[in-house]
């Protein structure tokens, strides 16, 4: 007999999580959430064609991109000496 804990990885969460319950009210997140909601994508979503798998709303990638550009996690590619 093992003497391993049972191992479910079908267990539910008791509660559905969410990102409201787990970000400050002061996290950048939430701030460029707000931000991009004001913006006028239309244009942007316009262009999707719908061929294909369901894609993300520009809204949302978006957002991902201006986080990440603001938390310094996407940044420009370096230049390389031999291009200079």
């Amino acid at each position: 007999m093992s003497r391993f804990v049972p191992v479910d990885r079908q267990t539910d969460y008791l509660l559905p999580p969410s990102v409201e319950d787990w970000l400050p009210d002061d996290h950048l997140a939430r701030f460029v959430v707000e931000v991009i909601a004001q913006l006028d994508l239309s244009e942007l979503s316009g262009a999707y064609a719908g061929r294909g798998m369901a894609a993300h709303h520009p809204e949302v990638l978006l957002g991902l991109l201006v986080y990440g550009v603001c938390d310094g996690r996407v940044l420009e590619p370096q230049a390389r000496a031999s291009d200079l």
